[in-house]
């Protein structure tokens, strides 16, 4: 069973992930509109670069804010996680789609709700996690 807190967190998670989305959309909007950025797909992983800092941003001050770990560490375990799920993600829909020959729209519907568990467990248990010192009775 779920517990408050833990529900809360999930929800400014969900919040976090439409607002990092909804960064990704304008600025790929903004440099393929504005800009005239001549790849679609340049200007995509440059808006894709910009929606993970502001995903890392929102998960350490508005998600995950009561870590106490330093933000270099985070950066880096952020970083592997995020490559890590990038592979599965790029694995799952090769096997769903090139390899068993299933729609590619429903593979990336479940694809993506196995990358948003991953993602929030890794965030919580991996990237955010406190790593305070075992003072007293932890041990």
């Amino acid at each position: 069973m779920l517990r408050g807190a833990d529900v809360r967190q999930l929800i400014r998670y969900i919040i976090n992930g439409l607002v990092a989305t909804g960064v990704h959309f304008a600025v790929l909007s903004l440099l393929v509109e504005v800009v005239h950025v001549p790849s679609k797909g340049a200007a995509n992983l440059l808006a894709a670069v910009v929606a993970c800092v502001a995903s890392f941003l929102g998960n350490r001050i508005f998600v995950f804010a009561a870590t106490q770990a330093r933000a270099s560490g985070q950066v880096w375990r952020f970083v592997l996680l995020y490559s890590v799920i990038a592979l599965v993600n790029g694995g799952l829909m090769a096997l769903w789609s090139d390899v068993l020959n299933f729609d590619y729209r429903v593979g990336f519907a479940l694809i993506s709700i196995i990358q948003f568990i991953l993602s929030f467990l890794g965030n919580r248990l991996l990237v955010f996690k406190s790593l305070k010192p075992c003072v007293t009775h932890c041990c």
